[in-house]
C-alpha cells in the first residue's frame, strides 16, 4: 500500500461534493491511490491514478467504462459521484461487500454477463478493443513446446495463426472489465458489483466468460470451481445475456480458452507483463502468484483447451499438442497439484 497522502480535491469537487471530512488510505495496486472519506455523513471512495506510463489513459478508460456501466439496472458497478481528469481523481460510491457465497461463481457470471450487456454497436471507438494474442504469443507457445520435447503436428503452426486471426476479428462490442477478478468482484446486499475498470475494453464477452473453465488467468486468485458449479455459472451467463439482449452470444467459448493458453503475460500480474516470455521462463524455474504457480496455471490450462479442443476440426492438432506439452510437464514435475477449488485456499 502506498504511503498516505493528502487526499487530492479540487475546487470543482469541494463546489460539487462539499468538503471531505476523515479520509482513510484503503489498500491499492501501486498504480492508484485509494481513500474511503466523508462525505456530509456518508462514506465515499476517492481513487487517484498515480503517474506513471499510460496513466491518463487508464484513467479514462476507468471513467469511461463506470459511465457506460451505469445503464445497467440493477447496478453492476459503483456510481460515479465526481471526477477531476486533471488529478486522474475518481470519486465513488462507497459499496459495502460481504463474504462470497460458496457458489459465488453463479452469481458473479450473471452479473459479468449484465455488465457486459451494457454497450452496443454505437459505443465503438469509446474504449480500445481487446486486443487478444498475437504472432508472438504463438512462437512463444510453439517455443514451449520444444523446450518440454513435446511433438508439434503439423497443422498447428496453421491453426495457432488462424487462430489469433479469428480472435482479432471475433463479433462483439461487449462491455469488458479487463481484469474481472476475485477482489474486483464486491458482493452486496444488492448484488454482484465490480470495482477498478483500469483495463476495460470493448469485444467478445467470451474472453471474460472463459476466466471461469480456464482458471481466472489474469488473477492472483487462480481457481477452478467444480464442474457441475462451472456448469451452474456458464448458464446463468448465457440466460442473463440472452434476457438483455435477445441474442446468443457471438463467438466461440474454445476459441476463447485457447487464447488465454497462448499468453505467457497471463502467468504474472499487471506489473511484470510485457517484459519477457514467460512461457520460455517456466521451463526453467517456477514462481508463485496467489493462489498457485505459474506451472500450476499452465498445466491447468493446457488440460482444459485438451479436452475442449478434442473434438474441434480448427484445432485438433492444438488438442493433440497441449496434451503432449502437459504429459511432459507431469513428467518433469510429478508434484504439480491442481488449482484450488476455492478462492479463499
Amino acid at each position: 500500500m502506498h504511503a498516505q497522502e493528502e487526499v487530492p480535491w479540487s475546487g470543482e469537487l469541494r463546489a460539487r461534493l462539499g468538503t471531505p471530512g476523515q479520509a482513510t488510505p484503503l489498500a491499492s495496486s501501486p498504480r492508484s491511490l485509494v481513500w474511503q472519506v466523508d462525505l456530509g455523513g456518508s462514506p465515499a471512495v476517492v481513487k487517484q491514478v498515480v503517474d506513471g506510463p499510460g496513466a491518463t489513459g487508464r484513467y479514462q478508460r476507468e471513467l469511461t467504462a463506470l459511465r457506460l456501466a451505469a445503464r445497467a439496472d440493477p447496478p453492476v458497478a459503483p456510481a460515479v459521484l465526481g471526477a477531476d481528469l486533471d488529478q486522474r481523481v475518481l470519486v465513488l460510491e462507497w459499496l459495502s461487500g460481504r463474504r462470497p457465497a460458496d457458489d459465488w461463481v453463479v452469481e458473479y457470471a450473471g452479473a459479468l454477463a449484465r455488465l457486459h450487456a451494457v454497450a452496443t454497436a454505437e459505443d465503438a471507438g469509446t474504449l480500445p478493443r481487446w486486443p487478444g494474442p498475437g504472432r508472438r504469443d504463438v512462437a512463444a507457445f510453439l517455443g514451449l513446446a520444444a523446450a518440454l520435447g513435446a511433438r508439434v503436428p503439423p497443422r498447428v503452426p496453421g491453426e495457432l495463426n488462424d487462430l489469433v486471426s479469428r480472435l482479432r476479428q471475433a463479433q462483439g462490442h461487449a462491455l469488458l472489465h479487463g481484469d474481472p477478478c476475485p477482489g474486483n468482484d464486491l458482493h452486496t446486499s444488492g448484488g454482484v458489483r465490480f470495482v477498478d475498470f483500469e483495463r476495460a475494453a470493448l469485444g467478445s464477452g467470451l474472453v471474460e466468460l472463459a476466466y471461469l473453465r480456464i482458471g481466472f488467468p489474469t488473477c492472483w486468485c487462480s481457481t477452478a470451481p467444480p464442474a457441475a458449479l462451472l456448469a451452474r455459472a456458464e448458464a446463468a451467463y448465457l440466460a442473463a445475456w440472452r434476457a438483455i439482449t435477445g441474442t446468443d452470444v457471438p463467438g466461440d467459448l474454445t476459441d476463447a480458452c485457447a487464447g488465454w493458453l497462448l499468453q505467457g503475460d497471463a502467468l504474472v500480474e499487471q506489473a511484470h507483463r510485457g517484459k519477457t516470455d514467460y512461457l520460455a521462463l517456466a521451463v526453467y524455474r517456477d514462481w508463485r502468484w496467489g493462489t498457485a504457480t505459474a506451472r500450476q496455471r499452465l498445466a491447468f490450462r493446457l488440460g482444459v483447451v485438451a479436452q475442449l479442443t478434442a473434438s474441434s476440426a480448427a484445432l485438433a492438432g492444438l488438442s493433440q499438442l497441449s496434451t503432449d506439452i502437459r504429459d511432459h510437464m507431469l513428467a518433469r514435475w510429478p508434484d504439480l497439484a491442481p488449482l484450488p477449488a476455492s478462492r479463499d485456499a
